[in-house]
C-alpha cells in the first residue's frame, strides 16, 4: 500500500489501508484516516488531519504555511480534512493563521477539482463543487452545496451562502447570499439558483418562494432590512431560514 520510494515521517499516523503513491511526502504532525488513497508526487505537511475515505491525486499540496507575510515559521497552525472529499490534481490547500483563528477546514464529500486553491483560514462546507482553478482568497467561508464554477476567483474575509452557485470566471467581491446565482466580472446576481435547487429535491413551492425573495432582495429597491421584513412576512418555511440569517449577520452582500 505505501510504494518505496514514498518518503513518510515516523510519526506521522496512517491508518492500516492507506495507500500512498510514488515519490509522495508525509511530514510530521499528520493523520491519515482509514480508506484514503495519497497518489504520487503528493505533499503533505503538518499538522494536518486527513479523515476517512478521500482520495487525493497527484501533485496535491496539502497543508503548506500560508501565503500570509503575517505568517512566523513555527506558529502552530492547522489543517482538517473530513471524510469522502475527492481533491483532483495540484490543489494547494494551506494551513490556518493565528490571526484568523488557526485552523483551515474542509468538510466531507467534497469534489475538488484540478488547480483549485484554498488559501488559509478558509472554512468549506460539505457537498461542495470546485471546478477547475477555482481560487480562493484567505478567510472565506463557503456554506454547505454550493457549486463554484470553473475559474471563480473569491476575495479575502468573504462568505458563499448555502446553494449557491458561481458561473464560469465569476469574481467575487462581496457576501453571496444562500440560493442565489451569481456571474461576471465583478460578479453580480442574475437568479436564483433554480437547476441546482431541483436536483436537490427542492419543491416547485419552495423554488416559487424563493424567487419571491430574491425578487425583494434585488428588483424592488429595498434596503436589505427592508427586504428582510417583507420575506419574513412572506411564508414560515423553514427554506427561508438560512436565508433570512445569512442577510441578518452578514452586511455587505453582493448587490
Amino acid at each position: 500500500m505505501i510504494h518505496p520510494t514514498a518518503l513518510i515521517d515516523p510519526t506521522a499516523t496512517l491508518a492500516d489501508d492507506v495507500s500512498v503513491g510514488a515519490y509522495s511526502i508525509i511530514e510530521a504532525e499528520v493523520s491519515i484516516g482509514a480508506g484514503c488513497e495519497i497518489g504520487p508526487h503528493v505533499v503533505i505537511k503538518g499538522p494536518t488531519t486527513i479523515g476517512e475515505n478521500n482520495k487525493i491525486y497527484q501533485f496535491s499540496s496539502i497543508g503548506e504555511a500560508p501565503q500570509d507575510k503575517k505568517y512566523g515559521d513555527g506558529e502552530s497552525t492547522t489543517l482538517e480534512i473530513g471524510d469522502g472529499n475527492l481533491i483532483r490534481e495540484h490543489v494547494t490547500i494551506n494551513r490556518g493563521t493565528v490571526q484568523g483563528g488557526g485552523v483551515t477546514k474542509v468538510g466531507n464529500d467534497n469534489w475538488i477539482m484540478a488547480y483549485v486553491h484554498i488559501a488559509h483560514d478558509c472554512i468549506i462546507g460539505d457537498h461542495i463543487i470546485m471546478a477547475n482553478n477555482t481560487t480562493l482568497a484567505g478567510h472565506v467561508i463557503i456554506e454547505d452545496h454550493v457549486i463554484l464554477g470553473g475559474f471563480t476567483l473569491v476575495s479575502q474575509f468573504n462568505r458563499i451562502g448555502v446553494h449557491a452557485f458561481t458561473s464560469m470566471g465569476s469574481v467575487v467581491a462581496s457576501h453571496i447570499p444562500p440560493y442565489v446565482l451569481v456571474s461576471g466580472h465583478m460578479a453580480t446576481p442574475k437568479a436564483i439558483n433554480t437547476e441546482g435547487l431541483k436536483r436537490r429535491g427542492f419543491s416547485s413551492e419552495q423554488i416559487s418562494l424563493l424567487r419571491q425573495a430574491y425578487k425583494l432582495i434585488y428588483r424592488q429597491g429595498l434596503s436589505v432590512a427592508e427586504a428582510v421584513e417583507r420575506i419574513r412576512a412572506l411564508s414560515d418555511d423553514e427554506e427561508l431560514e438560512p436565508l433570512i440569517a445569512f442577510l441578518t449577520e452578514n452586511s455587505g452582500i453582493i448587490r
